[in-house]
């Protein structure tokens, strides 16, 4: 194989870079950080992403990281149950069900999958040449057979390749996500709506509890204390989520607002260039499926390198796309403000589960069935 140069250390650029390792190819991955920073928040990776984990032999590391089993749905603001289902149900049907870890832990993983030295920090991209194959930073000028642009939702190559493509869009939400200690709380793994606004608590390894949660305003706004603004908004909802944030740490809370691609792009690569994760199809974090997307990116991107990479945009881009528009759909459901709107809205979905009890399982069917490719039977897949 030849080389590949790397644009960005995140999850779906450190994803590619292990998955062509493992393919034989000599790969360098580019960071403009000068470190990989902790950061305080989880992820979610479910059974397709964990499938595609597998195939880098990382599957299993992953599912080690799993709390233990329990009931995990949608619930009202009041903590009323609307629809659920279970860890065991889950993997029943899938063969695994969705492990919540800190993202930081999922980088380790990846990082050290990569190997020493292939990780280039502090290194930014000022161009890329898509037809020559080159990278240019501030140390010099690198080669690549094959470019990743891993460079996130604001990705620059994006931007250089398709320049006519508007880029990101503001969902109308903005997000705050936090860690804090459990400290013998009960915690059910659940998503709860309430007028605009939602709220996510999941235990994860080490009595860890990752919580988020999302309303409407403004993009940009911002307030001087993130976690009172988050008890002024939450402080009367169902428990645990008013002691969480209670015990949560000011200075731990990270608030961004939450863009995604509304209008497709045209391709996933240009000349030697291939796009994954949010650089190729940004979405809203409604369904959990960012980062797993991003790994279903690098898996079979490293399985069509070599030949045209206009197969990688053709395995890519419907299913990507389908699940953006099916992501922000519901992010459009949880932004209801209006009171008739919200009681007809939790109608439906309690009594949808009561006709179709594995209602939560069936509507992720398509996103959670998918398996990774896999080489032709034949000497040259053997």
């Amino acid at each position: 194989m030849g080389k590949a140069v790397v644009i960005g250390g995140g999850v779906g650029g450190l994803t590619a870079g292990v998955a062509l390792r493992r393919r034989g190819w000599e790969v360098t991955v580019l960071e403009r950080a000068s470190q990989i920073e902790p950061v305080g928040s989880g992820l979610a990776i479910a059974a397709n992403a964990l499938k595609a984990l597998d195939v880098l032999e990382l599957g299993d590391r992953i599912r080690g990281l799993a709390t233990a089993e329990g009931r995990l749905g949608l619930r009202r603001a009041d903590g009323r149950w609307m629809v659920h289902t279970s860890e065991a149900e889950a993997d029943s049907k899938y063969g695994d069900s969705m492990v919540i870890t800190l993202r930081a832990t999922l980088m380790e993983v990846l990082i050290d999958a990569l190997g020493p030295g292939r990780l280039l920090l502090n290194s930014a991209v000022s161009e890329v040449d898509a037809g020559k194959g080159l990278v240019r930073t501030e140390a010099g000028e690198l080669e690549a057979d094959l470019i990743v642009a891993a460079d996130g939702i604001h990705s620059a190559t994006r931007r250089a390749l398709f320049p006519e493509h508007p880029g990101p869009v503001y969902s109308g939400v903005t997000a705050w996500r936090g860690l804090v200690p459990r400290d013998g709380l009960s915690v059910p793994r659940s998503e709860s709506w309430g007028r605009g606004t939602v709220f996510g608590i999941h235990l994860l390894a080490g009595d860890v509890v990752y919580l988020y949660a999302t309303d409407v305003v403004p993009a940009g706004v911002t307030h001087a204390d993130e976690r009172e603004e988050l008890l002024r908004r939450f402080g009367g909802w169902h428990e645990p989520i008013p002691a969480l944030l209670r015990a949560a740490d000011p200075a731990d809370i990270i608030r961004n607002d939450i863009y995604y691609n509304a209008e497709p792009l045209p391709a996933f690569h240009r000349g030697r260039v291939a796009l994954v994760g949010d650089a190729a199809h940004a979405m809203t974090p409604n369904l959990g499926q960012g980062a797993c997307q991003a790994i279903e990116d690098g898996v079979v991107l490293a399985h069509v390198a070599g030949r045209d990479l206009a197969e990688y945009s053709a395995a890519r881009m419907e299913r990507t796309a389908k699940i953006v528009r099916r992501s922000m759909t519901m992010c459009r459901m949880s932004k209801l403000r209006n009171p008739l709107a919200v009681r007809l809205r939790d109608f439906g979905l309690s009594a949808a589960a009561r006709l179709s009890p594995d209602l939560m399982l069936r509507s992720m069917d398509e996103m959670l069935r998918w398996r990774p490719p896999v080489e032709p039977e034949g000497p040259a897949g053997r």
